[in-house]
């Protein structure tokens, strides 16, 4: 085959869950070709046994990549994917689902050979093209070349009972891989809902608390001095914002050797590092924040006039929903051509620098403390093959 794969149509993933069928089945392969199996087995019916034509069709409807490890698997689906002739279409990524797939009759070439050949493990001195972001990691190829963590197993209890060196964890830790398109286990049993936070739950909860500080501190200073104190809050969050990623977020140089350091390292920020395109993962569990800001809200209530902390407060409070809100769209949506720089310089954070370009509103302190990152500057190093 070609480097471009030939012209054919797109699909949604909704359209591909559709032909689970034995009448209609459809299969994905590397979550991105798409095979008609039925076509397949009707043409070559004669040729299986029962066993083999209804493991195929266990699959109706999903990915077979992983199970193509299974030589049963493998032996069923060979003619069918070692050749173009049953291959339909493309499974569409986020980015071609919101912006091509508004024509129904779209169809597009795919280059095929260099998303498979794609290891998002390694950082590149030129930031992945955002297709390349939703391809999903080899899980067992990745376990077996870094013997890391296995995707497939609870997270947290593998590196609670690992024998990791400091410097492994953090080299390892700090290099993407992708799950594909849910959260990988983090706790595997009860727990794992708190795990998980969609990003609209942060203005729901947060911006009614922003509300009522603002509307207190209106009620009772002057106007102009409550929007001044408003903005003096939105100022100071961007520096909060820039050190608690620098220094509490990436305390990987003071890690201790020890693993429950490890494990409250992950949750605070080396999972998201691990997972960056984690749409579960990608905003703040309001527990976890209340923890973090309770210190602040005291200190503020502590030194400032009341009313001053209400206004104060009030802007702090809506530039970490604005900061939060921006880190998700930074990571899963095409951002307006003003933002493009931002979501370039984040995106770079992670797969080229992770000791650099610690701003995710701005790099306004970046450039202020030297750690901007730019085109010139070093991939992170890479320990650990």
């Amino acid at each position: 085959m070609s480097e471009t794969a030939k012209t054919l149509e797109l699909f949604p993933s909704s359209k591909i869950a559709e032909h689970n069928t034995s009448s209609d089945c459809w299969v994905t392969v590397d979550e991105r070709k798409i095979y008609d199996a039925t076509k397949f087995l009707t043409e070559n019916d004669s040729e299986f046994d029962k066993i083999q034509k209804n493991l195929l069709l266990s699959f109706a409807g999903k990915d077979i990549t992983k199970a193509l490890d299974n030589e049963l698997v493998i032996y069923s689906n060979s003619e069918l994917i070692k050749s173009d002739k049953f291959l339909i279409g493309y499974l569409a990524t986020n980015l071609e689902e919101e912006e091509l797939l508004s024509n129904k009759n779209h169809k597009v070439e795919v280059d095929i050979v260099n998303s498979k050949n794609f290891d998002s493990t390694t950082f590149v001195k030129n930031l992945p093209t955002e297709d390349k972001l939703s391809i999903a990691t080899n899980y067992k190829k990745d376990f077996e070349k870094h013997h890391f963590l296995d995707l497939e197993k609870p997270l947290l209890k593998q590196i609670l009972f690992s024998d990791f060196t400091v410097d492994f964890y953090v080299d390892q830790v700090n290099r993407p891989r992708h799950f594909g398109k849910t959260s990988a286990p983090l706790f595997g049993n009860f727990l794992e809902p708190l795990s998980l936070t969609p990003w609209w739950v942060i203005p729901v909860v947060w911006l009614p608390v922003v509300i009522y500080h603002f509307s207190v501190a209106w009620k009772n200073l002057n106007h102009f001095l409550t929007v001044f104190l408003f903005g003096v809050g939105v100022f100071v969050w961007t520096f909060l914002e820039y050190a608690l990623h620098r220094f509490v977020f990436h305390f990987d140089n003071y890690l201790p050797q020890n693993n429950l350091a490890f494990v409250i390292h992950f949750l605070l920020h080396g999972c998201h590092h691990y997972l960056p395109m984690d749409p579960n993962r990608l905003v703040m569990p309001p527990t976890l924040f209340i923890i973090l800001c309770t210190p602040f809200y005291w200190l503020v209530f502590k030194l400032l006039p009341l009313y001053w902390a209400y206004a104060g407060f009030a802007g702090g409070l809506f530039g970490y929903v604005y900061y939060d809100e921006c880190h998700y769209w930074l990571h899963h949506s095409k951002m307006p051509k003003f933002m493009r720089k931002l979501k370039k310089f984040h995106l770079e954070h992670h797969y080229k620098n992770y000791q650099l370009a610690f701003g995710i509103t701005s790099w306004f302190w970046d450039n202020v403390f030297g750690t901007y990152l730019y085109n010139d500057s070093p991939v992170s190093p890479m320990k650990y093959e």
